[in-house]
């Protein structure tokens, strides 16, 4: 099989929601929640054993309801986190909750794919985040490099932030902040950054992109029209501290300096429908992928506001204001920020892409039909970026 080739999985229930197995470093692993209103939702682990080119997986019940978000805990490879859906006293209740995986749950273990039903184990809930005060729970982030002990949920116009405690069977309410003011005051998603000591998170409402510190609870910048529509998601560059991407229903992808927050930096008008989802690469922050409802998915070369403009680390603190305007510098440039690949393994609404944590070449999507694709860098791309 040619390397590039796309590796293809079928779940058999409608999915949205995809996370890499973070705390997981060699192997590839990615987990998927499935959402299905007849039977019991799942979380499925996919290992992808990339010298064979195929993939090994693992169903585990998720019997609480309907999966909207997954993410996976930085430090304890076992545990997870859902935003779900339950319907009680006939009202859609949105909740959150933390999970374990049984111990055996290692993907292609002991199971022929014909059995996985019948011998599925389901998740072992930890804690519920409790959210009832609060309204309904869009999403569940980790702070990134922490100990797995402390989460931010956004629940309506809520940042709640909660620290976890006896092996994550506990969750405390440390601090907490709302939105307040006119329009749609209700979270859509949220990021921490993994600069300033885990001090900083942003947020999308609406058409607003909003920072906070942790600390004081209080908003630090404010981007009121981010994107002409509805912001669907947010990522930190993780090599440079300031440098923020959104994305939205306006078809667009923006790149934001969070210290001027006037313009973007760049804008990618690739999509043709709202885009889902972006993710800076790991470790080559020039590559951005993106998912749309328009079955696509896009890699990005943001070469000239990467930490690698020139082919070598620099940061920006490292230049000073004559060297950062100095013309023959700029020359020097690769020629064109954009789209360097478009993956069209898709037929419906790509919710959700994500790098995996183990090799930094290596990428999953996941379109709501329940098709999970696993594809990687364009070889030549790959060794433009390493020589």
């Amino acid at each position: 099989m040619e390397d590039d080739a796309p590796v293809i999985y079928g779940l058999e229930f409608q999915a949205r929601a995809l996370s890499p197995q973070t705390a997981e470093t060699d192997a590839i692993r990615f987990l998927v929640g499935t959402q299905s209103l007849k039977y019991d939702n799942q979380v499925h682990i996919i290992d992808f054993d990339d010298e064979n080119n195929v993939i090994n997986k693992n169903v585990l019940l998720h019997q609480a309801g309907e999966v909207w978000h997954i993410s996976a805990s930085p430090a304890d490879k076992g545990v997870l986190a859902t935003c779900y859906s339950k319907t009680a006293d006939s009202r859609v209740q949105r909740c959150a909750a933390v999970w374990r995986m049984p111990e055996e749950s290692e993907p292609g273990s002991h199971e022929s794919p014909d059995d996985s039903a019948s011998t599925a184990h389901a998740l072992e809930l930890l804690c519920d985040l409790d959210h009832t005060a609060h309204g309904s729970t869009a999403c569940v982030a980790w702070e990134p490099t922490g100990d797995g002990s402390r989460v931010m949920s956004l629940a309506d116009n809520h940042i709640l932030l909660w620290d976890l405690q006896a092996s994550s069977r506990r969750a405390t309410l440390a601090s907490s902040a709302s939105l307040e003011g006119k329009g749609q005051l209700k979270f859509t998603s949220g990021r921490w950054s993994p600069h300033h000591n885990c001090t900083q998170v942003a947020t999308a409402n609406d058409t607003a992109v909003r920072g906070w510190d942790t600390r004081t609870m209080s908003q630090i910048y404010c981007i009121e029209n981010a994107h002409g529509q509805l912001v669907r998601d947010l990522d930190f560059n993780p090599n440079k501290q300031y440098y923020l991407a959104s994305c939205g229903d306006d078809c667009k992808v923006k790149f934001w300096d969070t210290r001027s927050v006037a313009e973007p930096v760049r804008t990618l008008e690739e999509h043709s429908h709202w885009v889902w989802n972006v993710r800076y690469n790991h470790s080559h922050d020039q590559l951005v992928l993106t998912g749309s409802s328009d079955s696509r998915v896009i890699l990005s070369n943001m070469v000239s506001i990467s930490s690698e403009p020139f082919g070598h680390l620099v940061d920006d603190d490292d230049l000073s204001d004559q060297e950062e305007r100095r013309p023959e510098d700029r020359s020097q440039e690769p020629p064109q920020d954009g789209a360097i690949a478009t993956y069209e393994e898709h037929e419906d609404s790509v919710y959700a892409v994500d790098w995996s944590a183990a090799d930094p070449w290596l990428f999953a999507s996941l379109s709501y039909d329940g098709r999970l694709v696993i594809n990687r860098v364009p070889r030549a791309l790959k060794y433009h970026i390493l020589l």
